[in-house]
């Protein structure tokens, strides 16, 4: 019987083998599945896999290996619903845009991607880059990198002068005219085209810019971006080719118009009234209410030259109001999906997301579901992640702490397994 130590960790990281079994003894569990936590759990885990759930701490073989979680917390790996690898929060970032190359986004994109495994988070939803983000999903598919599992959008949709038309704020000269190749679309058959090209780029999802939004180079920062004729056009083309949907969206108009075209979540939602949380709820969208990304933005706007002139009043009215109207949509029954729009604020700090949730009202067990079993579900990978099973993948974390006793643990995770590779102890 071996005990894992710091040394064996690199050859499981290198060579992604085991010995025989490994046997974790949890002193806590939180499955995602029930709202009981269980005490003194063995979890018996063989090649990527939960092979067993004991209860009581089991005996390992002389060929297995032991990983002694038992003054710990153990729940299923994290999922991000809302995250941008390729980017992080900095005053140049505009002018990144003209010096950085494909290279230098992709190897900024690997440290992002290590930094939001090693804070819990085995599986996230890439909601819009420069494409880079499919290359890195492929690198860690491959192994190349450490990262978390990836999702991706690949290149957000927008409408000319919208909030993902990645030419906003440049000089005339520079601007062009961005078509659907870009993700910029004007009419149904750009709409069409638009996520045509996201899947033969390799995406796995689309994502949109349903309203104006607050990091852009643009004055309107909530003013709908889309008719419903393109909405329809985009969602109905996503679902033809075997993709959900994703709304960038902090106006009213913006956001009931891509709810009613059937769109399958909400990102940010920040001036979503009454009225759109009851059509949600009747819909079955979900909302992913991005609260530290809101906090950071209104934090960031009263540093003087942090952002720019255009952003920092959008910064100030948004940025405050997201934990407040999640808060309310909690309450009135609307289905809640955990992201955080990191890159907005750094990597690795997703995990503040949970206590901004608790405080507005969420339980600490609801939020540690809508961030496991929940986005499985809308990821349609239940069978694989989202809960400690036996069959499922082994993606597991630990936090020092109970988190129902103390939220902000979350924001410490202590181990992490992914795919049945350590890569925290």
């Amino acid at each position: 019987m071996n005990r894992i130590t710091c040394s064996l960790l690199l050859l499981f990281i290198v060579s992604g083998s085991f010995a025989q079994k490994t046997y974790m003894h949890c002193g806590l569990l939180i499955d995602g599945k029930s709202d009981d936590v269980q005490t003194q759990v063995t979890l018996i885990i063989e090649g990527n896999k939960i092979k067993a759930i004991e209860k009581g701490f089991s005996k390992p073989g002389k060929d297995d290996n032991l990983i002694d979680l038992s003054k710990k917390t153990v729940m299923p790996g994290l999922i991000d619903m809302h995250v941008h690898l390729e980017v992080e929060p900095s005053k140049d970032n505009q002018l990144r845009g003209f010096t950085q190359n494909p290279a230098d986004i992709a190897f900024k994109s690997t440290v992002f991607a290590k930094q939001t495994l090693l804070a819990g988070f085995t599986t996230v939803r890439d909601l819009g880059g420069s494409g880079v983000n499919i290359s890195l999903r492929n690198a860690i598919n491959q192994q190349t990198v450490i990262g978390p599992r990836i999702l991706t959008a690949g290149k957000s949709i927008a409408t000319t002068g919208g909030h993902a038309d990645p030419t906003n704020g440049y000089r005339k000269n520079l601007m062009g005219d961005p078509g659907p190749n870009e993700g910029v679309i004007n009419g149904p058959d750009d709409a069409r085209k638009a996520v045509r090209q996201r899947y033969k780029d390799g995406s796995d999802l689309i994502k949109i810019t349903a309203t104006g939004g607050v990091l852009s180079i643009a004055k309107d920062g909530s003013g709908p971006q889309f008719t419903d004729e393109e909405l329809n056009a985009i969602i109905e083309t996503a679902h033809d080719y075997g993709m959900h949907t994703a709304a960038h969206a902090h106006g009213t108009e913006g956001m009931k118009r891509a709810v009613l075209a059937g769109i399958t979540t909400i990102e940010h939602g920040t001036k979503m009234t009454e009225e759109i949380m009851d059509l949600m709820i009747q819909k079955g969208t979900y909302y992913v209410p991005t609260i530290t990304a809101g906090r950071f933005v209104g934090d960031q706007a009263k540093v003087p030259g942090y952002y720019h002139p255009l952003v920092v009043p959008k910064a100030l009215e948004i940025g405050p109001q997201i934990q407040t109207t999640f808060g309310k949509a909690y309450k009135r029954g609307v289905n809640i999906a955990f992201g955080t729009d990191a890159g907005v604020f750094p990597h690795g700090e997703n995990g503040k997301e949970f206590g901004y949730m608790v405080e507005a009202g969420m339980p600490p067990m609801a939020a540690i579901k809508s961030a496991t079993a929940v986005n499985a579900s809308i990821l349609k990978m239940s069978a694989q992640i989202g809960t400690l099973e036996v069959g499922k993948l082994a993606d597991i974390i630990a936090t020092d702490e109970n988190p129902l006793k103390n939220i902000r643990t979350m924001e410490k995770v202590s181990f992490v397994m992914k795919d049945g590779v350590v890569y925290k102890l």
